[in-house]
């Protein structure tokens, strides 16, 4: 039984332990469609996913994340990378099924120019990476949650064993890995979140909003 979007928010935990069951393929396919409909800059879509779910390579992955048992014992982890070409070699595809759906041509004669200027420039693509990334990695991981999965999102790991182990191509940033599965024994507690008095402002820095 689906959960609905607030109770996945509400209820929510970094699970520390999985039970390693197998996730069937039909809900598995339903967590990854839905971060690839995440939204991105100039619809680029710059992500990259390796699923491991067998468990002789989630050992290996395992190993190259600071032996975190729960990235072994997760039904399936999300490997989340960025591709630093793929504006490169993506553009033109994008610029194709954009014109299928609407976009002008105008548009596409602008993004040949504004996309080449402003990524083959950008002064840090690693950051621009990260951010449309965990958009899509975060869809993926309510997506799981509201199916009545768990998620661990994991940064624990070392880069460049995990490129090792899942044979990346050099172009290929690891951004962050998700563990999905079903919860093992007790759940994380809950560690409570700051106040809106604290995080959010109203219109200026330093006055607290009030709702």
């Amino acid at each position: 039984m689906e959960k609905s979007f607030s109770e996945a928010v509400e209820e929510r935990r970094a699970t520390p332990s999985f039970d390693g069951e197998p996730i069937p393929d039909a809900d598995l396919k339903r967590i990854l469609e839905a971060g690839l409909k995440a939204p991105s800059g100039y619809n680029l879509q710059p992500w990259r996913f390796v699923v491991v779910r067998t468990p002789d390579q989630r050992r290996r992955l395992r190993a190259a994340s600071f032996n975190q048992a729960k990235v072994e014992e997760a039904s399936a982890v999300i490997v989340a990378c960025g591709d630093k070409d793929g504006w490169r070699t993506d553009m033109e595809e994008m610029i194709r099924m954009g014109r299928e759906g609407g976009m002008t041509e105008n548009y596409a004669a602008q993004a040949r120019v504004n996309i080449p200027e402003y990524l083959g420039n950008h002064p840090n693509l690693t950051a621009w990476l990260n951010r449309h990334v965990m958009i899509a990695l975060t869809t993926m991981m309510w997506m799981a949650e509201v199916l009545g999965y768990d998620t661990a999102p994991m940064e624990g790991y070392e880069a460049a064993k995990v490129s090792e182990v899942l044979r990346l191509p050099l172009s290929y940033e690891v951004i962050a890995l998700l563990g999905i599965g079903l919860l093992q024994g007790p759940d994380k507690f809950n560690g409570g979140r700051f106040s809106m008095a604290h995080t959010v402002f109203d219109d200026e820095y330093g006055k607290p909003i009030k709702l």
